[in-house]
């Protein structure tokens, strides 16, 4: 149905002038290649760029300086209508007064397409959506997560190259939002069409990507895959950002090759070496409250928060001069421990990573 086009983003920048005269670089210079029917998620805090190069992507915004190569073509000066892309927006965008067939094939009708074709494609997009049933209703006779569809309906039915999508499913409550979001994968993957996607919640992110990337003050941090950026985490900003994150000192008192062995406190680790440290060095390394073992017994900490969860035990924890989250996965066979009292627990090295200088 829709083409596959790779997208490359080459030493982007914009930088606006504000009311005061002084320059602010919302994107800075960054490089990104999405690969042929790639679904990519631009993630990051407010204020991080990712909203600004989405919108360089789509036209709504030139660039200062950079390339945007759609294909083989520099789009980067050209306006929305010139490029191969199609957009889904925050607020759905639908036209009132028009019907769900009329607002869908609306780009089609502008482009003075046959009727038969126009007609053949809107009900070839009303099945993939299944929306066979709402083809005569106005917006105000559907929910939000409805006229998402109709949203969606209407940029994948241009057949354009790429697909832009600009917090989608924000306006939607959470079980809503959990549903589209696993819709919107299975139709991106059934139409494979290359797409962007902004969002600031990670969940959303973890469970739509084939790439993450991960945006601060305009630069690019970190570019993986949510497993890659959940387990491996450049820096204790993405540690963070992704999930919850412990941020520990230690320091490598040993190497062996592919492992180097950790100091934490007196307790030795024997971990993976992920950076270009050598012995002798401080460190800083992340681990995940859930890769802890609360049946060993290499620290002992007393509990500040004690909260049972049902399929899980979530503790925050004192020691070091630090408070961190411990997360006890099947509490029902472990001891569990009250504010107040001592907990046992050990690190799982394999869950140990050490982060970048």
């Amino acid at each position: 149905m829709n083409k596959k086009m790779k997208v490359e983003i080459k030493n982007l920048t914009k930088t606006f002038i504000t009311n005061k005269n002084d320059q602010v670089k919302a994107v800075d210079n960054i490089n990104l290649t999405i690969n042929p029917g790639e679904f990519v998620c631009l993630l990051g805090p407010s204020g991080c760029g990712k909203t600004t190069t989405l919108r360089m992507l789509a036209g709504f915004e030139i660039p200062t300086k950079g390339e945007i190569l759609i294909g083989n073509e520099n789009v980067a000066n050209l306006t929305p209508d010139k490029r191969d892309t199609a957009m889904v927006f925050q607020n759905y965008a639908l036209f009132p007064h028009m019907n769900v067939y009329d607002n869908i094939s609306y780009g089609l009708r502008i482009k003075k397409l046959p009727k038969a074709e126009v007609h053949e494609r809107v009900d070839r997009i009303l099945k993939l959506m299944k929306m066979e049933d709402f083809a005569q209703r106005v917006p105000s006779e559907m929910s939000g997560g409805q006229q998402q569809r109709v949203s969606l309906a209407r940029a994948l039915i241009m057949e354009s190259g790429v697909l832009l999508f600009d917090e989608p499913l924000s306006n939607l409550d959470a079980k809503l939002r959990l549903h589209m979001r696993d819709e919107i994968r299975k139709i991106q993957k059934e139409v494979g069409i290359s797409s962007i996607y902004v969002t600031h919640d990670q969940e959303e992110a973890m469970g739509l990507s084939d790439k993450i990337v991960i945006m601060k003050d305009g630069t690019i941090q970190q570019i993986g895959s949510p497993r890659e950026i959940y387990q491996k985490p450049i820096n204790a900003f993405v540690a963070q950002f992704i999930g919850r994150a412990n941020i520990l000192d230690g320091q490598i008192v040993g190497d062996k090759g592919d492992t180097v062995v950790l100091d934490v406190h007196g307790v030795q680790y024997v971990t993976e070496k992920t950076t270009k440290h050598k012995v002798g060095d401080k460190v800083q390394f992340m681990i995940r409250p859930e890769s802890f073992n609360t049946s060993e017994k290499d620290f002992k900490a007393e509990v500040t928060k004690s909260v049972f969860m049902g399929s899980h035990h979530e503790y925050e924890v004192s020691i070091f001069g630090k408070t961190f989250e411990i997360s006890e996965n099947n509490p029902m066979r472990k001891i569990t421990a009250d504010v107040g009292e001592i907990l046992s627990f050990s690190m799982d090295p394999n869950s140990i990573h050490i982060l970048e200088k």
